[in-house]
């Protein structure tokens, strides 16, 4: 498959995208054709008045990318800004899809109540779902790595293919969701683990830093004393460990121990920290090596690469919509 996907540059990468990562190199090594970029215009839709994040966010993700084991041999690795042709196939998109079509999308609604302290008001928040429709079918992409509420934007892009196929030329093929193993994992507040929300785990984080935000973490909140029996599935740190602790004796020690109150939530953290310990470490390690020279020199030839597919791509969508100038 060729697959495509990106992180919006609104900061640093965090443990939420640690598990996307993993998910994304997997696809890499099994030999898809993978594109994965920094969606920098994106970030204005929500971050407008802090433009002045985006440059070094961009260098961060990159550098996220390359920790994890995204390899710029294997991948190709770009900025969404450096080509032209996202903007372009993003305009003519927005002529076949309706504005109620748009207002529909849950998370249109889910984001407009979350984020009330940003202007959300512009056409392009609004048109946001178009957008990552032109980052997707401009590669023609038929896998996209996505959590489960980003299903309804693929369904759209899937919509708006078979619109333009059928109004012009069979051009796109309809893009396939990929769901991410853990849909969710949840910030240290219980929500969504969002920049946006203020409740994250940073991607760069060391071990101190790691326990300062796990031990304090809500737990079940039926756990009020140490010989209060809970249950896992009412529990953040739950949804951790199924992410991060792969020995099933340590995950069956742990629903055992919570719903008979025979361990406590400190105890349940601690081997939480071990297990993460053990997997972001190597990602600690290689992000240090990594320089912002390293960043912008794999950033420069994804660019041509993605840029020489995008530009084949649209030539045969202005040959399809008769704009030949």
């Amino acid at each position: 498959m060729r697959i495509l996907s990106g992180m919006r540059a609104t900061g640093k990468l965090h443990l939420g995208h640690v598990l996307v990562l993993e998910d994304w190199k997997k696809l890499q090594d099994e030999g898809n054709e993978t594109f994965f970029f920094v969606a920098d215009w994106h970030a204005l839709t929500t971050h407008k008045e802090e433009s002045h994040i985006i440059y070094q966010s961009t260098l961060d993700i990159v550098r996220g990318y390359l920790a994890a084991g995204i390899n710029p041999e294997k991948s190709v690795i770009f900025v969404q800004s450096a080509i032209k042709e996202h903007a372009e196939l993003y305009l003519l998109f927005n002529m076949l899809v309706s504005v109620s079509r748009l207002e529909r999308i849950p998370t249109y609604k889910e984001l407009k109540e979350n984020l009330s302290n940003r202007d959300l008001s512009t056409a392009g928040f609004l048109t946001y779902p178009v957008l990552q429709t032109a980052d997707i079918l401009v590669y023609k992409a038929t896998g996209v790595p996505v959590g489960e509420d980003q299903l309804y934007h693929i369904e759209l892009s899937r919509e708006i293919a078979r619109r333009f196929n059928n109004l012009y030329k069979e051009v796109f093929p309809e893009p396939n969701p990929i769901v991410t193993r853990i849909p969710k994992l949840p910030g240290t507040d219980g929500r969504k683990m969002s920049k946006s929300y203020g409740n994250i785990i940073m991607i760069d984080e060391t071990s101190e830093s790691l326990k300062k935000k796990i031990m304090p973490m809500m737990t079940d909140p039926a756990r009020m004393r140490r010989t209060d029996p809970g249950d896992p599935e009412k529990c953040p740190v739950w949804n951790y460990h199924k992410a991060f602790t792969h020995n099933q004796e340590e995950l069956e020690w742990v629903v055992k121990g919570c719903k008979s109150a025979g361990i406590g939530c400190v105890q349940c953290k601690k081997v939480l920290l071990k297990n993460m310990e053990e997997r972001l470490k190597p990602i600690w390690e290689n992000y240090e090596k990594i320089s912002d020279e390293d960043v912008l020199n794999v950033i420069h030839e994804g660019n041509k690469k993605a840029s020489e597919v995008a530009k084949k791509t649209l030539s045969e969508v202005r040959e399809a919509m008769n704009l030949r100038w």
